[in-house]
């Protein structure tokens, strides 16, 4: 249990930080901007896909958390480097 709500609570802050990166790429604007908002929808249905595979597959929302927070760092790291 308590497990479960450290990786809920490290998700929770980790994605503030994507938001906040992404958001001063799209104010920048320009095609950067508009790649990342096409890039966030297609991002987020795939990841909403590849969650719902694993609940129904007997997979556990610790599971999907833990996965959740592998695509938040993978973003972290991208949008940082540029």
């Amino acid at each position: 249990m308590y497990n479960h709500f450290f990786n809920s609570l490290m998700l929770a802050f980790e994605a503030q930080k994507v938001i906040e990166l992404r958001l001063v790429r799209i104010a920048w604007g320009g095609r950067e901007a508009n790649a990342e908002m096409q890039s966030m929808v297609s991002e987020k249905i795939g990841a909403s896909i590849e969650a719902a595979g694993t609940l129904m597959t007997g997979g556990t929302p610790e599971v999907v958390i833990l996965r959740y927070r592998e695509h938040v760092a993978a973003n972290t790291k991208r949008l940082r480097a540029a």
